[in-house]
């Protein structure tokens, strides 16, 4: 399990005020990227490798 303690979550900007339903992000982890739910930031986040993370928003980006 990945140690979160340092971890510096945001949400993204476009994510606007539609009550808190989105995704936080903390990419400021040695090697891994975490994700979680912002109306839930002590449950469990989605760990990825920062290579598979990058690769996911560049296919986003592309869309």
């Amino acid at each position: 399990m990945a140690d979160l303690t340092g971890a510096r979550w945001h949400k993204s900007t476009r994510s606007g005020s539609n009550g808190g339903d989105c995704v936080e992000v903390a990419d400021n982890l040695p090697g891994i990227v975490a994700v979680r739910d912002s109306k839930d930031p002590e449950g469990p986040a989605l760990i990825f490798p920062r290579d598979t993370w990058q690769a996911f928003i560049t296919e986003l980006k592309e869309q």
